[in-house]
């Protein structure tokens, strides 16, 4: 039986501390209705910030001292719209169903598997299903070989990595409005056997998921695999606030057990100007149990929504990841991936690639240099929406790109785009093969 916890009065924005929220961190109801007219002049702040000419920078110091908002460089919201920005995208004014992760308890798999039986087992309970959207893999360095049948084992020192949003079930079915969906492509029971294939279909050594809401689920099946897993919740998931849900969503790694150990697992909640947001990373060190190479995977999912302010946002977080990984490398190098809700020409995406200590690249760049046209095509109440804002980093000058999977065509895709019968999630899987670069050639 889920708990709900009825909503007060007001909302309490710093929703991340212990203990009760103060006066000063309580938003009331009624003052939400003057939040539009700070939103508006944060906006047009922000977007001022991130001009670069002088003549711009004169204008925003000008409007900033008129606001009483000081003379320092930049901008930062006040403190009061920053906590209702960091809140935004949950539904605070509904009540929290707290649901355990328990839908999937009717699934009965084997502690092991072969990768052929558990796929023919997803297309069994797929049965008069379309067949998963097949994409092939295209070599970045001169490799040997079929990728595609490339036999991933414990001896090989090259690392494949599946970066992957798998849509969040609460999220996609209920609140996300994908017009041209069918509704049997959105129901979990279906859905969740081809979210396995996706992952399972591909071999990866090590799987970085976000908007996972059904982790056990995904345990248990990557576990006939001989994956083990770790999850981070959002600490105020949209999920939570939808009837009948399975808990809330967050990132997940998981990794193969007979290829590394586990040295390390860290998890961060991303602050925002010393705010905490309602976004998370996780990040695992891991050991090649053959050579004793070393490799320090990190994944997030980025605040969402259009506009400079958000953008600025993102950015902020952005910048708390990468310390937060750079931190906890030691040394290792790092392969950074995740749903960062950006395209390449907003302010996040040069602050990574600009790292100074992390030194990292792009690997779906690094052939043509330039990323892919997009990672999501879906297809919403207000239209066509098609971005590319997830992304595989690796660090440059210690990892080589080997190979990346290409994205399906629009024709393949289909005229209704995803997600759809043929492709369980709006965002498509990243898949990448990473080898250690030989220190003599450097």
């Amino acid at each position: 039986m889920a708990a709900v916890e009825q909503s007060p009065a007001v909302v309490p924005v710093n929703l991340l501390k212990e203990g009760p929220p103060g006066p000063q961190e309580m938003l009331s109801l009624p003052n939400l209705l003057n939040i539009r007219e700070s939103l508006a002049i944060a906006e047009s702040l922000a977007s001022a910030s991130l001009m670069t000419s002088p003549a711009a920078k004169r204008r925003l110091r000008a409007r900033k001292i008129e606001l009483g908002l000081g003379e320092e460089p930049g901008y930062e919201p006040p403190r009061h719209l920053l906590l209702y920005l960091v809140r935004m995208g949950s539904f605070s004014s509904a009540p929290k169903i707290l649901n355990e992760d328990t839908q999937d308890n009717d699934v009965d798999l084997p502690e092991k598997m072969s990768r052929e039986e558990l796929i023919d087992h997803c297309e069994q309970k797929l049965e008069g299903s379309p067949r998963l959207v097949r994409r092939k893999f295209t070599p970045v360095h001169n490799m040997n070989g079929n990728l595609e049948d490339k036999d991933k084992n414990s001896d090989d020192e090259r690392i494949r990595i599946l970066q992957w949003n798998v849509l969040s079930q609460a999220l996609g079915q209920n609140n996300d409005s994908f017009v041209c969906c069918p509704d049997e492509a959105l129901e979990w029971k279906r859905r969740r056997y081809h979210m396995v294939q996706e992952i399972v279909s591909y071999n990866p050594d090590v799987v970085c998921l976000q908007e996972v809401d059904h982790f056990e689920f995904l345990k248990k099946a990557l576990k006939t695999q001989g994956y083990q897993g770790t999850f981070f919740p959002k600490p105020d998931s949209p999920c939570v606030y939808i009837k009948d849900n399975n808990g809330p969503d967050g990132c997940a790694i998981f990794f193969r057990e007979d290829k590394f150990k586990l040295i390390d697992t860290q998890t961060r909640i991303l602050e925002v100007w010393r705010v905490q947001s309602n976004q998370v990373a996780i990040l695992v060190t891991l050991e090649d149990r053959r050579s004793g190479k070393r490799v320090c995977i990190a994944t997030t999912h980025l605040k969402a929504r259009n506009g400079a302010l958000l953008s600025t946002l993102r950015n902020e977080q952005g910048k708390d990841l990468l310390e937060f990984v750079d931190a906890n490398a030691r040394g290792a190098p790092v392969i950074l991936c995740g749903d960062f809700n950006a395209e390449p020409t907003e302010p996040i995406y040069a602050t990574v690639m600009n790292h100074e200590s992390l030194a990292l690249g792009s690997a779906y760049s690094t052939k043509h240099n330039q990323e892919p046209s997009y990672t999501t095509w879906k297809i919403r109440e207000e239209g066509e929406v098609c971005h590319t804002i997830d992304y595989v980093f690796y660090s440059k000058d210690r990892l080589n790109v080997e190979a990346v999977l290409k994205f399906p065509t629009g024709e393949e895709i289909g005229q209704d785009r995803v997600p759809s019968l043929k492709y369980p999630s709006d965002h498509f899987s990243l898949v990448c093969d990473f080898s250690y670069r030989d220190p003599k050639s450097e």
